[in-house]
């Protein structure tokens, strides 16, 4: 807690003027972050003894300090709230239960642009399309684009001295730009076919395909024929999917919410040229107090902030709060370049739109809220098992476990997952590239794993941060017998820490057999909750050992083979790499394949040739 502080003071202080306010609790946890066109109006009126709202009830009680960041204007107010909302995450803010991002497809920026899919929105000149939710695979969408206009869809660089193709031009979903076998005025009248067709002007394309295949017919080009009306059944199928009872040809999202306690169900479904382009949920954790104009304003800011594609109208169920409306219009109108319409429907098709997102969020959440609740239910009933079976009387909320991988002592490691409250938290996952020890001693390397570990946690709480590190685990959960529970409880007595420590036993067939604590077995019923967390503990920390070990022991032999060649070094190794994808491409690489690297020259050249050819 912030000291000294005192509240009635700082109210004095505020200025009139926009800003992002933030709140902390007596354990400085932010707990609210909002924003305001009048920091001091805002701020004061939490604190105005005459307001009696349910949040004010709630939360008011619960701040103990606040600061506050001022701004220029409203909308650079939205945006710092956006971002540290995001960092927070507050409890009595409106959040995305699943922070997850959305696949766009890219046409890059290069002179022969290659169609692909990300999910990472950049300002790198490239033209987006998309996103593309759950529910709407991209990977159709992309299907139908190789099999009907054939663009270059993988890294490979385009330059006229190339001599091999690709797999994709050998498998007839490329016209290989890359060897020449397209023009760049061919190519280019590709890319405007792909655009209109991603910007849903299928029936444009349509026309054209149809029209090419009469003229295929016409001249007895048969083949020909036949593959212009495969590719018209394609774009058909996939149009068949988007489709709408409609006819109109507008473009707009709709966006409707339902809500039980702390927990929401948007739904979003975006028409574009009157069908259907894709659909999505949102699944929210709020505060049970908030309104509905503040959620809807939220469900906005969380889902187009890092959108590309914003409608020129959103039809929404609610109308938003005068005081974010203005700030929220403004940044969309700037992001899109164009007038922005929100738009509460009174009756029509746009009010039956909404009523058909109310009925699918309705379902969403009578489904997974209760199915969360479920889940939840389990999870503690698993802990509580474990808890009971060893002998404790508190459930182990945060749950640390640890494993060691190596081949032959080769290139071993150390990972640590992290289960809080019996869920997997992989931001916190850490992997250890083991110093200390020679070969493959377990025991020891456990030891030095969990010797670094505790040591970083100690350091970090004595400079006072907060890291993920900082964070002290109820339970060490360790991949293995006695020897490696006593190597990690030698580890902690010596920087004089206590933290139960239990081995994961497995059985002959590698399977999680028991929990090891205090030189004795607990054994649980396998169709038992806690039997199955412990089992998925061990399954995970098991995978991301052998993930990282994998990776370094391939970088390693990769390393190996091509710097025993004389001529290649750092520069020259990534070029080779980057052009042929792995060693066993250059194995098999000509002379002049090899030449077409760049930085190569022909004595490096003929020099990793004949290293291979040996």
């Amino acid at each position: 807690m912030k000291e000294n502080f005192n509240i009635a003071k700082e109210l004095i202080r505020l200025p009139d003027c926009p800003g992002v306010y933030i709140m902390h609790s007596a354990d400085d946890e932010v707990i609210y972050v909002g924003k305001s066109k009048s920091l001091k109006n805002r701020v004061r009126s939490y604190f105005n003894p005459s307001a009696d709202t349910v949040k004010h009830r709630n939360l008011v009680p619960k701040i103990a300090w606040f600061e506050y960041i001022v701004t220029d204007n409203e909308l650079e107010a939205l945006l710092l709230e956006s971002t540290l909302i995001k960092k927070y995450r507050p409890q009595y803010n409106v959040l995305l239960k699943d922070n997850k991002s959305y696949p766009y497809i890219k046409l890059t920026n290069e002179e022969f642009p290659r169609v692909i899919i990300t999910r990472e929105f950049k300002k790198d000149g490239a033209k987006y399309y998309g996103p593309y939710p759950v529910g709407f695979s991209v990977y159709e969408v992309l299907e139908v684009i190789k099999i009907v206009f054939r663009p270059c869809l993988c890294q490979k660089k385009v330059a006229a001295q190339s001599k091999r193709a690709c797999l994709n031009y050998h498998i007839g979903v490329c016209d290989a730009p890359c060897i020449g076998k397209i023009t760049k005025e061919q190519y280019a009248e590709k890319i405007d076919d792909i655009i209109e067709f991603l910007g849903g002007k299928r029936q444009v394309v349509l026309k054209k395909l149809e029209n090419e295949m009469l003229e295929a017919s016409e001249n007895l080009e048969f083949e020909k024929a036949a593959s212009l009306r495969d590719k018209i059944f394609a774009v058909k199928r996939l149009a068949d999917k988007q489709k709408l009872d409609k006819t109109s040809n507008d473009t707009r999202d709709v966006i409707a919410f339902v809500r039980d306690g702390n927990e929401a169900f948007a739904h979003l479904f975006f028409v574009r040229g009157g069908k259907v382009n894709g659909r999505e949920r949102l699944r929210l954790t709020i505060s049970p107090e908030e309104t509905d104009e503040k959620i809807l304003s939220a469900v906005l800011m969380l889902f187009y902030e890092n959108n590309p594609d914003i409608p020129p109208e959103i039809v929404v169920q609610t109308d938003i709060a005068e005081e974010e409306k203005s700030a929220l219009l403004t940044f969309f109108i700037k992001k899109r370049n164009g007038d922005l319409k929100l738009t509460v429907p009174k009756r029509g098709d746009k009010k039956g739109l909404i009523m058909l997102a109310l009925k699918d969020a309705q379902i969403a959440l009578d489904r997974y809220g209760n199915q969360e609740e479920r889940e939840k239910k389990k999870t503690i009933a698993a802990l509580t098992q474990i808890s009971v079976a060893v002998g404790f009387d508190r459930n182990f909320m945060r749950i640390e476990a640890y494993d060691i991988s190596n081949t032959q002592g080769f290139e071993s490691v150390g990972s640590m997952v992290v289960f809080a409250e019996g869920k997997p938290e992989r931001k916190s996952y850490r992997k250890f590239k083991i110093k200390t020890v020679e070969g493959a001693d377990d025991c020891a390397s456990i030891e030095e794993v969990i010797g670094r570990r505790f040591r970083k946690l100690l350091h970090e709480r004595n400079e006072t941060k907060k890291t993920s590190f900082s964070k002290m685990p109820d339970a060490l959960f360790i991949d293995g017998a006695a020897g490696q529970v006593e190597a990690a409880e030698k580890a902690l007595k010596k920087l004089e820490l206590y933290i139960p420590v239990f081995g994961m036993v497995k059985d002959d067939r590698h399977r999680t057999r028991a929990l090891l604590y205090k030189q004795k077995e607990i054994i649980f019923p396998k169709t038992s909750e806690g039997f199955k967390l412990i089992t998925r503990i061990q399954d995970e920390v098991h995978r991301f050992a052998i993930e990282y070990h994998r990776k370094l022991r391939e970088k390693k032999m990769i390393k190996s083979e091509l710097d025993n060649i004389k001529g290649v070094g750092n520069i020259r190794k990534k070029a080779l790499l980057s052009s042929f994808n792995s060693v066993e491409e250059i194995k098999t690489a000509s002379v002049e394949d090899l030449l077409s690297v760049t930085g190569m020259n022909k004595q490096v050249a003929l020099s990793v040739y004949n290293y291979f050819l040996t």
